[in-house]
């Protein structure tokens, strides 16, 4: 039972803590959540496509991505693709004041919302040398690892869950253009950052 229970907690701890630093799946169910487009249904996506790949990389294929440099060589540079377009939309929302205003221009569908949110999760390198490799290898060793990964979804399911629910929440506060303006540049700037530290570590 104690083997269980430290599995539990090393996994809810350890994905508690690297799932909370801003990244480009974080910064998207922000701005979702802010908009009010479809913010609970990409958290949920968000919380399964984790769940899945913690468990992935928990039960095997952490072990086998760190034995494939093909493998790695595709997700690196296919990040770095997505990466710099996804940053240079939000760059050019951040240089366009009226595509910023909350409950402003078109509103997407349901399926375009969550396309995005699949490209988001899947094309971003970062999920998978975190979720799959980190979470993935350290969880297979644990005692316990399916407790662990359990800790592990626990730590998702409640970490995007409070973003949706507390963008929306604040999103009154925040319906202002400079703020938008903001946000989209720092999006901007963290989504080049991450693919620059990629392009040199290829």
């Amino acid at each position: 039972m104690t083997g269980l229970w430290q599995s539990y907690f090393n996994g809810l701890l350890v994905t508690g803590g690297l799932i909370m630093a801003i990244g480009a799946q974080n910064a998207f169910v922000l701005a979702q959540s802010l908009r009010r487009e479809h913010h609970m249904a990409v958290a949920l996506l968000c919380i399964v496509c984790d769940i899945a790949l913690v468990s992935a990389g928990v039960f095997g294929l952490a072990a086998l991505l760190t034995e494939s440099p093909t493998l790695h060589e595709i997700a690196r540079w296919g990040g770095v693709a997505f990466l710099l377009w996804y940053g240079a939309q939000a760059l050019r929302r951040a240089l366009r004041p009226q595509a910023l205003l909350q409950g402003e221009g078109t509103r997407r569908s349901r399926r375009a919302v969550l396309a995005t949110t699949l490209a988001v999760t899947l094309l971003n390198p970062h999920v998978y040398l975190d979720t799959v490799l980190l979470i993935g290898s350290l969880g297979a060793q644990q005692p316990t690892p399916g407790a662990y990964a359990l800790g592990a979804a626990c730590a998702s399911t409640a970490w995007f869950l409070a973003l949706a629910l507390g963008g929306a929440w604040l999103a009154p506060w925040l319906a202002r253009p400079l703020t938008w303006r903001l946000l989209d540049i720092g999006v901007a700037c963290m989504m080049f950052f991450i693919a620059a530290q990629l392009i040199r570590g290829l």
